[in-house]
Formats: structure tokens, sequence, C-alpha cells
């Protein structure tokens, strides 16, 4: 596939995992790209010019040429089919798609209410039911901690958006008080992921059990 013709724009925060995410996969792919840093609320996100990028208000968003597209894992789908020369971030295998699309799902749900949940209430002192999350989180990552018992990645023997989907909040998932000391899968599949050519970190904030 074609490199863009001009960088990429990538709306973000850089403290949120789900554009960290889509920071990542830009950077695996080698795909250039000019991240455009925004703050959430009535200046930033609220704005009438971000809301003409994205009705809902949330980051990221990414412009690629005439392409306006929210939603961090619609953007890894697009990101992959457009730029992945090796055709490996999203196969065209039926049967892993199918796994992909289901941890795609996951990461919007569980993750989400869980370990990304927790860690947004320690950096931003928002008010949630912390042992809900914390419960979420713990049952989500003994699900894949068993999962990954069985083979390297999300989806099978390589890496995929599924992956990519996954290791921010994973990986970050004790500033919000969540450890991963209990699930060795995980933190192995972590090592995996950092070692990657292309890798890019997420910065890390001195909260919860990383404080």
């Amino acid at each position: 596939m074609p490199a863009p013709s001009a960088a990429i724009r990538l709306y973000r925060h850089v403290l949120s995992g789900h554009c960290h995410r889509v920071e990542l996969m830009l950077s695996i792919l080698g795909v250039p790209f000019e991240p455009i840093d925004m703050q959430f609320g009535p200046a930033g996100t609220r704005t009438p010019e971000f809301l003409a990028l994205n009705a809902f208000g949330q980051l990221p968003v990414i412009e690629d040429g005439d392409l306006t597209l929210a939603d961090s894992n619609a953007i890894l789908v697009y990101l992959a089919q457009r730029y992945d020369r090796t055709g490996t971030w999203l196969p065209s295998d039926p049967v892993v798609c199918g796994h992909i699309q289901r941890w795609l799902s996951v990461a919007a749900r569980q993750l989400a209410e869980g370990p990304a949940t927790a860690r947004v209430a320690n950096l931003f002192n928002s008010a949630i039911d912390r042992e809900k999350a914390h419960g979420i989180a713990d049952r989500l990552f003994t699900i894949t901690d068993a999962h990954l018992a069985d083979q390297p990645y999300f989806a099978g023997a390589a890496p995929t958006i599924a992956d990519v989907a996954h290791y921010s909040y994973t990986a970050h998932a004790p500033e919000g008080g969540v450890s991963l000391e209990p699930y060795p899968n995980i933190r192995a599949w972590i090592a995996r992921i950092e070692a990657l050519p292309g890798f890019t970190p997420m910065p890390r904030s001195a909260v919860g059990l990383a404080a």
C-alpha cells in the first residue's frame, strides 16, 4: 500500500490509552503522522471545531487526506488495511479476523470498563465505583492470562491489531491500582509487544501502584 501523501494528523491526549493504541500502530507501520495534542472538555474536545471532526467529542481522531475518522478501534482497522504492507496486522483469514473482532469488542467493553476506568479515576480524580472497576479488571485479566498461556498473541502466533488494542491499558493497569503480578502470561505478552520493531511507549504516570 502507498504511504500517505502527507503526514496523518492525529488528534490525541498524551495520557489516553485509546490515543496511544493509534500512535503505536502508526509507529509500528512506519506511517508518518503529526500529533495534535488536545485537552478534554469545553476548551478542547467540546469546541465547535472539534465537534465538526467527531460529533461525540471523543479522542482520538485522524485526518488522512480527505478522510476524517474517529474511534480508536475503527482507526486500527483502517490503518492496517491501508498501510500494512505485510498483511499480518489484520489478515484476510476469516478465522483470524473473527478472533481479532472478538478481542476488539473486549477492548471496547471489559478493558474500557475495568483497567481503563480505574486508571482514569486515579489520573483525573474521577468519582467511580473502584471496586466494580477492579472486579472487571481482575476477571478480564484472569481470562486473558489463561488465553495467553496457549499462544503468544491474542489472535494466534503473530501480533495483530487485537494486541495493539489491548496493550496500552493492560500495560498501564497498575496506574489504576490493578496489579499485574498474578498474571505471568500477560506480563510476558507485554514484553513481546514492547520488543516489536517500531514500538513506542505511552508516558508513565506516578499514580496507583505505580506511585
